[in-house]
């Protein structure tokens, strides 16, 4: 707009032209100041997540529930399968770090090797969350926040459930770890053996590996089933559900009955141990939610909101189910497994 436009053949004054001229800053600078705002809210996050892989029914829940989560919250979220490898998360991080993601989440398929990278991602300003594994570091600035459950008390209830089941009798007892090196199979482990130290009765006989899968702990259950003279196994320990799954099939390929002739407590929640308690071949299982990374959505949001920082790890609960509700909770959850 030039200056004979704004005087309109001089039929403005000096003064009206100076409002004139203010009034259309004003607007030119409010409007800016909205588009702005405006731009800043649709752009969303952008959240890296590194998922230790796709073992077991429970991580696939997991990784189902972050993307459905990143998505109801406008969360642009890059995934990426460490297929059980550090070295691929290792990677994954680093991808992320160049990439300029506004936060990063990692579930740690071992506990123990992450201060340099997760140094990096601190000098770049990228918080990180843990999501179902703590790691072990002297630094815990590395990391904002970490959403497990208490995977010692996961252990301790299996343990009481044990107990409180085979009610002073004999109960000779196998169990089938996770992947070495997690710090969760360390503590389900303690907590477990914590709860049956307290009953002379209970003897934990056979500790081994299956993986987290089902087919490492079928594997795993024969073995065990070799090993022991026939009738001596009272009662199998599982970190997990999906392991049990091969466990039980194991148990019934021995010609024996799966939660009648050896009991059975696992931890999970899966779909398939529900459908295992309605059919009478399991009888405990103790539940790991698997909504933790729309937990950790929603604590980054605050996080960035008002800059107070969260608590340093943020427990979801461990509740034990039999096979009372077992028909139920296996209808409620067979579609998101």
């Amino acid at each position: 707009m030039d200056m004979k436009t704004l005087l309109g053949s001089r039929k403005i004054s000096r003064q009206g032209l100076a409002r004139r001229m203010l009034g259309i800053g004003t607007a030119v600078l409010l409007g800016s100041l909205a588009a702005g705002c405006d731009s800043g809210d649709k752009k969303g996050l952008t959240v890296g997540f590194s998922q230790i892989g796709s073992e077991s029914g429970w991580r696939a829940a997991e990784t189902k529930l972050a993307r459905q989560g990143a998505e109801q919250r406008g969360i642009t979220l890059k995934f990426s399968d460490a297929q059980q490898r550090q070295e691929n998360q290792i990677k994954a991080v680093r991808s992320f770090i160049a990439q300029g993601v506004d936060a990063i989440l990692l579930a740690p398929v071992v506990s123990s090797g992450w201060d340099e990278v997760l140094g990096e991602a601190k000098a770049a300003n990228i918080p990180v969350i843990l999501l179902d594994r703590q790691i072990d570091t002297p630094n815990v600035d590395l990391y904002l926040t970490a959403v497990t459950s208490d995977t010692i008390e996961e252990g301790r209830v299996a343990g009481r459930w044990l107990a409180g089941k085979v009610q002073g009798r004999d109960c000779r007892i196998v169990e089938i770890q996770g992947t070495v090196g997690a710090s969760l199979v360390a503590n389900r482990k303690k907590g477990f053996e914590e709860a049956i130290a307290t009953a002379p009765n209970l003897h934990l006989v056979r500790t081994q590996s299956g993986e987290f899968t089902r087919a490492k702990g079928k594997e795993v259950m024969e073995g065990f089933l070799k090993a022991e003279a026939p009738g001596s196994i009272c009662a199998v320990y599982s970190h997990n559900d999906d392991m049990m799954i091969g466990a039980i099939q194991a148990i019934k390929e021995a010609g024996l009955k799966p939660g009648t002739d050896i009991l059975t407590v696992s931890i999970d929640g899966v779909p398939d141990i529900f459908k295992a308690m309605a059919d009478g071949d399991a009888n405990a299982t103790v539940e790991l939610a698997p909504d933790m990374a729309p937990r950790a959505y929603d604590i980054l949001l605050a996080y960035r909101k008002d800059h107070a920082p969260p608590p340093k790890w943020v427990q979801t609960p461990s509740k034990l189910y039999e096979p009372d509700t077992a028909a139920a909770e296996y209808a409620r959850r067979k579609d998101l497994y």
